[in-house]
């Protein structure tokens, strides 16, 4: 059983690097990592049902390994997890669209939301987004997204380009 929901998808754009130092410093317990083929494709299907499941991320769930491989390691994407300490806290993918890069995936796990880390996550996804040496960081967020995901964006400096109204179906 389902039920239809109206979705307002946000598009933003950082078309300017921040400045402030390329890689901003990790507090001592925190650290990101990529992960490489052939890790990349598991990986990313991992944190896409853990982080994804509470915000409704739904495209990928049927994906066959075949296609996870595909994606995750076509040229220029890339992954990287972040931790503190020993907990793996969250993910980001990365992937060139055009003369863009895009932040493609980001996101916490529930245990990992609420302590701050989000932002540090972001700042170090927009560092390593700039440093492959793009035009400019795309990326964009629904309202089925986290409360403090487009409040993230917009104070990182990402700003709106536009949005779109869709209809969406959800499990009941």
């Amino acid at each position: 059983m389902t039920r239809t929901v109206p979705v307002v998808v946000t598009h933003l754009e950082q078309a300017v690097r921040p400045a402030g130092a390329p890689h901003p410093a990790a507090p001592r317990d925190r650290a990101i990592r990529r992960v490489d083929a052939p890790l990349a494709a598991r990986t990313a299907e991992h944190f896409y049902r853990a982080v994804g499941a509470l915000w409704h991320w739904r495209d990928r769930l049927v994906w066959s390994a075949a296609q996870w491989d595909a994606a995750l390691h076509a040229p220029g994407v890339s992954l990287w997890v972040a931790t503190a300490g020993a907990e793996e806290i969250g993910y980001v993918e990365l992937a060139p669209l055009g003369d863009a890069m895009e932040i493609r995936y980001f996101g916490l796990v529930p245990t990992a939301m609420g302590r701050g880390h989000g932002r540090w996550l972001l700042e170090q996804a927009i560092a390593i987004a700039w440093a492959t040496g793009p035009s400019r960081v795309i990326l964009n967020t629904c309202t089925l997204d986290g409360p403090a995901a487009l409040p993230n964006y917009l104070a990182r400096g990402f700003v709106i380009v536009r949005e779109e109204h869709q209809l969406r179906e959800l499990p009941a």
